[in-house]
């Protein structure tokens, strides 16, 4: 690979090459050796829904979230599931290809931005089931109160999956270098993500809280994130003073975390 300089003519496409071959490279050997391939995209959201969907609605029957609760359960695990992997993967992003990252000169901030993207093209891929169930629920459903409906909040997607990436990078540039450092953060990750997934509204809605606990979890990023990719299918669930205050820490972490690895990417190297 031929070295480059960060600001050198032509690096932004180099990198942008370079980004794609490792995150593509991530992606093949994920899925060349196994049988299911791309289901595994889909598995463990799936199961995962399943289980929440007999536990509150069937055995508990409890309103933790909108009807239909599978959709609602559905949009918000996937994007789960890209921010539990991809901050799970940072903490090994530098050590498992220590070799790599010492010998080739390309920005490190690579090994950072290959995982989020490589995990942002398999939540993207695990959108058609999300589809696959908005659409059984129109035809099976009866009930026009548990009848999911598709309106103008699908626009919001895109903005959505922009924060949450940026909210990755800056996460993952926080996290990646200081695990190299401290070997004991890649178990403390691991159980904040545990924490983390029930202090993020995914399997209820922040709606069903009592105060102060609403303003609280309006402070976690992922809140307002979660509530644009809903907006397709519960707009009314929308609250622009959540989606505000994420889009603030989104952009608070993106701008931390790239003057955190400035700071950290030497001794990140002699680490190594």
């Amino acid at each position: 690979m031929s070295r480059t300089t960060v600001g050198a003519p032509g690096t932004p496409r180099r990198y942008a090459h370079s980004l794609w071959l490792l995150s593509a490279r991530d992606l093949k050997v994920r899925y060349a050796t196994s049988m299911l391939g791309y289901l595994w995209s889909v598995l463990d959201p799936l199961v995962m829904s399943l289980i929440y969907l007999m536990v509150f609605t069937f055995f508990f029957k409890k309103d933790v979230g909108a009807e239909p609760y599978i959709v609602y359960l559905i949009a918000g695990l996937l994007p789960w599931v890209w921010f539990n992997t991809s901050v799970s993967d940072f903490t090994r992003a530098f050590r498992k290809d220590a070799k790599l990252v010492r010998s080739t000169a390309i920005p490190r901030s690579i090994w950072i931005n290959r995982i989020v993207l490589s995990k942002g093209v398999e939540f993207l891929c695990s959108l058609p089931v999300l589809a696959l169930f908005v659409i059984i629920n129109m035809l099976v459903e009866t009930d026009p109160a548990k009848t999911a409906h598709v309106g103008w909040g699908l626009l919001l997607l895109p903005v959505a999956v922009i924060m949450q990436t940026a909210l990755l990078v800056g996460l993952g540039m926080l996290v990646a270098p200081l695990c190299v450092m401290f070997t004991d953060l890649e178990r403390t990750t691991a159980l904040i993500l545990r924490a983390l997934f029930y202090a993020t509204p995914v399997i209820y809605s922040v709606q069903n809280l009592p105060e102060p606990f609403q303003s609280i979890l309006s402070f976690n990023p992922l809140t307002g994130i979660f509530m644009l990719y809903r907006s397709a299918f519960f707009p009314e669930l929308l609250e622009m003073g959540p989606v505000l205050i994420s889009a603030g820490m989104c952009a608070v972490f993106l701008a931390l975390g790239s003057w955190a690895f400035r700071a950290l990417e030497r001794s990140l190297l002699k680490e190594l």
